[in-house]
């Protein structure tokens, strides 16, 4: 059979099913389908990889179409955003290099390494330049190449951050980049087929942010900007920025005279007397709630010393955001958490099974040295006192006292009118234990979310090293969503502290 007259079947979810010859590009099915769905259609996603709509179709496919109300075809027009701004500051400055640029929530950035300073007043300038290159609807070209041919294209460009980042894959890697006009970045993709698909863009403002987040290394300069397939989301984004600024808790707190900062210890915050008002009443409201609850609350000192830390295993996987100090020439840490406090309670005692479950609350001042660009009001600290919670149980009682953690979370959140959702945080790469205790603490978590009938989402490899957890992500007055409290499930502490109780049989 001649192979012109072979077809390939495409099913577009909630579109039906389209043949067309092999090598017709995803676009030119969409059009075939519908002019409106290849208007509005971003990306296409089959099975889980998200491709461009410029990508030929060889084989049959099952796919799922893309908008801009798709947070991941959301993603792939701001994503192309960046790029158009990477090539407008090329265009409009001399001796660019560029860092990387991604798309984030409601928007998009990119660092940028040139001798000039970009202000504020720049920014209108580079808008422009973006707009006239979204007017030339200039086709973006996806190109792959051997790692080899990627690192001299990119070295012959002067781009040294981007060789950097190719040298850093895999000797036998075959290297993405996009072309647009006269413009090239190295880049997995997707993108938008073209820049005429942007609309409504908007620079925001500049900040300054190390090359791969090093602080040892060369300090670049990022400008943020959003984008809106419509004017009217734009406009409607911008008013609730200016919202956010107007109830910002940092802009709150020196009003009313709640808190401040000082650069004497950036990161750690200084509360004042109205502010310590304030806290005191919900303190006073926390420990009632957790007496009630069969809580007992216990102290646990800041600093302890490093054999501690190595046994829980923050020696090893948790270091880089802790702080130290000697006393008589041994290594202590100030605590990042309170459980190895916790542990050392429960091993002080005598128990059996019969005084399970033991539930241990402690407001413990914690410290962990984040970055400081990472630093953001009360939100984002260095220092900050975590409410937290130690139950000691059998395992048997682990789904039942997981139940009532989270009915407790949720009288907390619900009095305070929070909304949230669930996510349940999986093993990330740097972990400890074996396979069979992460599969067992994790099938636990997500029985108790099943049971209770609430929805929730997974979040792959974003557990804390020693056990999986439940995720509560609070929304805000202004709709944004910030990752609160937690519920996690640990077999290691016992195991590696050697905690013991009386069972049944003596």
């Amino acid at each position: 059979m001649d192979n012109q007259s072979q077809k390939v079947k495409v099913l577009i979810k909630d579109w039906g099913t389209k043949e067309v010859a092999p090598g017709t590009l995803v676009l030119e099915l969409l059009h075939q389908a519908s002019g409106k769905l290849a208007k509005e259609t971003l990306a296409v996603k089959v099975g889980n990889k998200i491709i461009d709509l410029n990508t030929p179709i060889n084989n049959d496919m099952e796919l799922k179409v893309l908008t801009f109300d798709d947070a991941e075809g959301a993603q792939v027009y701001r994503h192309t955003a960046s790029h158009v701004m990477a090539q407008a500051v090329k265009d409009l400055y001399a001796n660019v290099r560029l860092g990387i640029g991604p798309s984030i929530r409601d928007g998009f950035y990119y660092d940028f390494d040139l001798t000039q300073a970009i202000n504020p007043e720049d920014l209108p300038k580079i808008e422009e330049q973006m707009k006239k290159i979204i007017k030339d609807d200039l086709p973006l070209e996806r190109i792959e190449l051997g790692r080899g041919e990627a690192i001299k294209l990119f070295s012959d460009m002067g781009e040294k951050y981007k060789v950097e980042l190719i040298e850093d894959l895999d000797e036998g890697s075959t290297i993405s980049c996009y072309r647009q006009g006269d413009f090239i970045d190295l880049c997995a993709g997707p993108h938008l087929p073209s820049t005429g698909r942007l609309k409504a863009i908007k620079l925001l403002n500049l900040a300054g942010a190390y090359w791969r987040g090093d602080e040892r290394r060369p300090m670049l300069q990022r400008i943020y900007g959003t984008v809106f397939p419509k004017a009217k989301l734009l406009e409607e984004y911008l008013q609730q920025l200016e919202e956010a600024k107007r109830r910002d808790h940092r802009k709150l707190g020196r009003e009313l005279d709640l808190f401040s900062f000082h650069e004497e210890g950036p990161g750690f915050p200084f509360f004042h007397p109205n502010g310590i008002i304030i806290r005191r009443e919900l303190e006073n409201f926390w420990r009632e709630e957790h007496r009630r609850a069969g809580y007992q609350e216990i102290e646990t000192p800041i600093i302890l010393n490093r054999k501690l830390w190595e046994q829980s295993g923050h020696w090893d996987h948790y270091q880089e955001n802790m702080y130290f100090t000697k006393i008589d020439q041994q290594d202590y840490a100030v605590k990042p958490m309170n459980c190895p406090g916790a542990m050392l309670v429960f091993k002080a005692g005598m128990y059996s099974y019969r005084d399970l479950p033991l539930r241990l609350a402690e407001m413990g001042l914690v410290h962990r040295h984040e970055k400081s660009g990472t630093l953001h009001g009360l939100m984002r600290v260095r220092s900050f006192t975590q409410d937290d919670a130690h139950i000691f149980m059998l395992p048997e009682q682990i789904e039942d006292e997981v139940a009532r953690v989270f009915d407790l979370v949720d009288k907390f959140y619900h009095i305070f009118g929070f909304e949230y959702n669930i996510e349940l945080s999986t093993r990330p790469e740097e972990s400890m234990g074996s396979d069979e205790m992460w599969e067992k603490a994790t099938t636990a978590l997500q029985n108790v979310l099943i049971k209770k009938n609430i929805p929730y989402t997974i979040n792959e490899g974003d557990g804390a090293f020693y056990g999986p957890k439940i995720d509560f992500h609070l929304q805000d007055s202004l709709g944004r969503t910030w990752q609160c409290g937690t519920i996690q499930l640990d077999f290691q502490m016992p195991e590696k502290f050697d905690l013991n109780y009386v069972a049944r049989d003596g």
